[in-house]
């Protein structure tokens, strides 16, 4: 198995071997004869390191729900001496109590995961004669939909109105809205109200709907009242 890769130099008891294989690891004997002294044997070992290289990153699930979800991934790399650092889009990823790393740096665990935890995510793999870096993972987390409290409008007879429902949810929420909890026409984050007169006065809500939670939430009612006072109290 040494054949073409081995040479011996007599003269100064030099061993070389080429093209070194990780099967050329372990421990080596020299037997040393004066011409006048003792016999003298001396040990010595090596190790050879395999590059790094096929570097992965697989993720233990696609399906994340703010606070309601954790993730594992997992490294994998051909190679020796392995030395892991886990990155989210351009920095290291810092532990916490939520944010764990195992296995000898190659496995990452979130658990209840947050929007700030939402990014690509990628391994980068090194040891003292190579390093390479997987390809990215997306992390994907659906927020809870949150709704602020709309306030009360008065307008004169004519008047346009234009009333806006922002809601945080991951993914973009889709918008209904509604007058005295009959459903108007038309869907968005905004409701405009063109030459207003006394028959739109009402109370007017909209409701979000997350299509990855599967869930509803509707705003506080605004009263809109035309020609007339403000019918409940202003709340912010």
């Amino acid at each position: 198995e040494y054949e073409g890769r081995i040479t011996l130099f007599l003269s100064t008891g030099s061993l070389e071997l080429r093209n070194l294989k990780l099967g050329d690891s372990g421990d080596y004997r020299v037997h040393v004869i004066p011409a006048e002294d003792h016999f003298q044997m001396f040990l010595f070992s090596f190790a050879t390191t395999e590059p790094v290289s096929n570097v992965k990153v697989t993720p233990g699930s696609a399906d994340l729900v703010e606070l309601h979800s954790s993730v594992r991934l997992s490294c994998s790399s051909s190679g020796s001496s392995l030395s892991f650092l886990w990155m989210n889009n351009s920095s290291e990823v810092s532990l916490s109590n939520r944010v764990q790393i195992s296995d000898g740096g190659s496995t990452l665990t979130i658990v209840d995961v947050t929007r700030y935890d939402q990014g690509l995510y990628s391994c980068h793999v090194s040891n003292p004669v190579s390093n390479a870096r997987s390809d990215p993972v997306t992390l994907f987390i659906s927020c809870k939909l949150h709704l602020p409290i709309l306030p009360c409008f008065y307008h004169s007879d004519g008047a346009d109105i234009r009333l806006i429902c922002s809601v945080e949810s991951r993914p973009s929420a889709e918008y209904q809205w509604f007058l005295d909890g009959v459903v108007l026409p038309g869907t968005g984050p905004e409701l405009r109200l063109v030459n207003i007169h006394s028959s739109q006065s009402g109370n007017y809500s909209c409701q979000a709907f997350n299509s990855k939670m599967l869930r509803y939430q509707t705003s506080q009612p605004s009263t809109v009242s035309v020609l007339g006072q403000c019918e409940t109290e202003i709340k912010y």
